[in-house]
């Protein structure tokens, strides 16, 4: 136990008190054996009566308040001793949250979904945190406990229940995990030594990364991180807001992390990835190490989120106004970001910095239509789907999927889900739920919305979120569902459409933007996203179309489409294989 500010530690278990030994640097070590697994135990800090669980405690039955139970990782009967891991490059990943994916809100409700999954296509689930946090029901990232798996979910044995069977099927799965702050109910961790510093990030203090005491608080965060990726056995961790680590050391946590589990998947021998939520717009979040970057293997890309929610909707407010013009798209898709150097008018400042197509690859940038933020943060936490007719998103999903980045689904946004998605939690302090009511309320009067806000501390908003299975077998969604499928089968079959390599990809567009083509080697992704017919210019001959929406007529290097339809054609080779830059808008 590391507790540097403190001159007595005693651990609570079996009815009875025993003290700790202080040893040099703020440590405390107990004397004998340690509880046996399936104990419960808590720690009293000086004179202080009130019992704390344990900052690494694994297993929370009891709620973030309660004791800790001792757990032994190597009692569970693991079966993926075959599994060789999945590689981010090339993958499909799919963001789902435990406690909406199914009405149970449980790892083992889950596990019954998984088939689903791989029918899709899908390569890794990417699951929201599961780390312990106040409360039965919420996002996960209010959590206080970080080692811990919260309880109603299934615990440390049903999350481990939940990877050996997405192993089993040949899905890996991704962990989000949280280290910028901590939730604001139920959290004891600053109790037992400085591991926040006087700073503020948007949802609390900062983790004290830099400052006295910082490399016991550094070892917290990396030794959990290499714990669940261990113990656990997941394939990868997506680390939440990463620009909200506040952190001046000269070799960053970031880079510390990466190479960390750069050791272990070699000594594991399989790949281990990390995706990077990153507000920076910094291409360096994804530059190996060598290059002077922190060596994430690949960060989410807002840009083009954006960029396609507004050319689909026709949204503009907000952070949605930079997006709109017809050249916002094509841009986006061509270079990552919108704003990688230029005003960003939502940040009243530059930002950003570019891209290289010549070294940085597209499989280090996640692409997306929906995500559990750009949905859940919105005033009703309304889908695509709400707004944007089903043959439309399809199109949306023919670029995602199309794209040389690596595409991530959001959970039902394969069916087209008629299910909102909203924000909600479950604090028992009533002044915390009522202050949290008003912050939303704020929040969303900041960003031009006027809809009323659903209240997040009502069961009802939480149930509201829940997928509704029957949906995939009835039209439309029966129809969207389809056409995902299709294209995830296309992007497995023609390697072109998942090749990485930006300096090998153009796009092309109208003038207003609204009917753009992708160049993917011999592959031309056709999209029309205005409501009436449109011919898609192409630069050589069409030899097959081998997917479309509609039914597309071909005249030579012409495509024929129909309203809000797509196609991806195969056209008559060029021995040049040369990509035309004046492609870029």
């Amino acid at each position: 136990m590391w507790a540097p500010d403190h001159d007595r530690v005693r651990v609570r278990a079996g009815g009875r008190d025993r003290d700790m030994e202080p040893r040099p640097g703020g440590r405390w070590v107990l004397d004998g054996p340690p509880p046996e697994p399936g104990t419960d135990y808590a720690f009293l800090l000086g004179d202080d009566p009130e019992p704390l669980p344990d900052p690494r405690s694994v297993h929370q039955p009891y709620g973030v308040t309660g004791p800790s139970r001792a757990y032994d990782h190597s009692a569970f009967p693991w079966t993926d001793g075959a599994w060789t891991g999945r590689a981010l490059p090339g993958a499909v990943l799919y963001e789902l949250h435990i406690g909406t994916f199914t009405a149970e809100g449980t790892f083992d409700a889950a596990i019954g979904r998984l088939d689903h999954l791989v029918d899709l296509g899908a390569d890794l689930v990417e699951v929201m945190p599961v780390n312990a946090f106040d409360g039965d029901r919420g996002w996960g990232y209010d959590g206080v406990l970080w080692y811990a798996v919260h309880e109603p979910y299934g615990g440390p044995d049903g999350l481990k229940r939940f990877v050996d069977a997405c192993h089993a099927r040949g899905l890996g799965v991704v962990l989000d995990v949280v280290y910028n702050h901590l939730g604001p109910s139920g959290a004891t961790l600053h109790r037992f030594g400085p591991y926040f510093t006087g700073g503020e990030t948007a949802w609390g203090p900062s983790l004290n990364l830099d400052g006295p005491g910082s490399d016991e608080v550094r070892r917290h965060v990396l030794d959990n991180a290499l714990d669940r990726l261990r113990h656990f056995h997941l394939d990868g961790l997506r680390l939440d807001a990463v620009h909200a680590l506040r952190d001046d050391g000269a070799r960053p946590l970031l880079a510390e992390l990466s190479a960390r589990t750069e050791a272990l998947a070699a000594g594991l021998r399989r790949p281990l990835s990390l995706i990077a939520e990153s507000d920076r717009n910094d291409p360096r979040t994804v530059r190996p190490r060598a290059a002077g970057g922190l060596g994430m293997t690949a960060q989410w890309s807002d840009d083009l989120h954006h960029a396609l929610h507004t050319a689909l909707t026709g949204e503009t407010h907000g952070y949605y106004a930079d997006f709109a013009g017809p050249a916002v798209l094509p841009r986006t898709l061509r270079r990552v970001f919108l704003h990688d150097g230029g005003y960003s008018s939502f940040r009243g400042r530059s930002h950003g910095a570019p891209v290289d197509a010549a070294e940085d690859s597209g499989a280090r940038f996640l692409a997306y239509l929906q995500t559990h933020d750009q949905v859940g943060n919105r005033a009703l936490g309304d889908r695509l789907s709400a707004s944007v007719p089903p043959d439309l998103l399809v199109c949306g999903a023919a670029l995602v999927l199309c794209s040389p980045y690596t595409p991530m689904l959001f959970m039902g946004e394969e069916w087209a889900a008629s299910t909102p998605w909203r924000f909600f939690a479950s604090f028992p302090d009533p002044d915390l739920a009522e202050a949290v009511r008003r912050g939303r309320r704020r929040e969303f009067a900041a960003h031009g919305w006027t809809d009323a806000v659903p209240d997040p501390m009502d069961p009802a908003a939480r149930e509201a979120s829940v997928l509704d299975w029957e949906e995939p077998a009835t039209d439309p969604h029966r129809a969207v569902l389809c056409a995902y499928r299709e294209l995830i089968a296309l992007r497995r079959a023609r390697p072109e459409l998942a090749d990485p390599r930006l300096d090998r990809f153009a796009v092309r567009a109208s003038d207003d933007g609204r009917v753009l083509v992708l160049h993917r080697g011999p592959l031309r992704v056709a999209c029309n996203l205005r409501p009436h017919p449109a011919d898609a210019v192409l630069d050589a001959p069409v030899r097959r179309v081998l997917l479309a929406s509609g039914e597309p007529r071909v005249r030579g290097g012409r495509l024929c489409l129909g309203g809000h339809a797509f196609a991806v054609a195969e056209v008559v080779p060029d021995d040049r294989e040369q990509v035309d830059p004046t492609c870029d808008l």
